[in-house]
């Protein structure tokens, strides 16, 4: 099938109803995008950024990926994470990894799919880094939860420690990452209280020394 008549037809009743709530809506978005927030997040289907906080078009700036991964070697999300930054001056990052993601899962589960393993590598990373604690968890559905979360927690650690974050928070820049989950069963989000507004949070290990520009 060369057309999807269905979802174009969607398209329209979605843009009337949005003019008829909002005659200005979609001037004002043409004109320019302003977001306050960066979202990283998951390729799931289930779990899209702008509906699940109640957000309109142009309030999120989004990048997603499976399984939410921030790797220092993807530059897609760095570039995404600089525009961010350093041209939307956005306020707020946020990692949202959820429930029941078939990535952290087959990572834990030692499942080969082909060539997604090597981006998978990352969280077997984590799975190996947190053992004893996942160990610890009689259920594998337990262990996959935790790992869900466990994976949050790394990436917001690796977006603090990248010189686009450390550079802003150089230059004054309030700027804070957070780390979500989603559960996809109640819809519901869940602040994993790893928020992080400053290099003095970050191991020193990490810390990169930053002159403002």
């Amino acid at each position: 099938m060369r057309v999807l008549p269905e979802l174009i037809e969607n398209n329209r009743r979605w843009a009337t109803s949005m003019t008829d709530q909002d005659a200005d809506f979609f001037a004002r978005l043409a004109d320019q995008q302003n977001p306050e927030y960066l979202w990283i997040g998951c390729s799931d289907s289930r779990v899209p950024a702008n509906q699940i906080v109640g957000l309109d078009p142009g309030e999120v700036f989004v990048h997603r990926n499976i399984a939410n991964v921030v790797a220092h070697s993807d530059l897609n999300c760095l570039s995404v994470l600089e525009f961010a930054v350093e041209v939307l001056q956005v306020d707020h990052i946020i990692v949202c990894g959820h429930y029941g993601c078939g990535g952290v899962k087959a990572a834990r589960n030692d499942l080969h799919l082909g060539l997604i393993d090597n981006w998978l590598r990352h969280i077997r990373d984590v799975r190996q880094k947190h053992r004893d604690i996942l160990k610890s968890l009689d259920d594998g559905s337990a262990r996959d939860d935790r790992l869900c979360e466990l994976n949050v927690v790394e990436q917001v650690r690796n977006v603090c420690h990248t010189t686009v974050v450390q550079e802003a928070w150089g230059r004054g820049h309030s700027l804070s990452v957070h780390g979500w989950i989603y559960a996809v069963a109640d819809g519901l989000l869940k602040d994993l209280d790893v928020t992080t507004t400053n290099q003095e949070e970050l191991d020193e290990a990490y810390r990169i020394v930053t002159t403002p520009r």
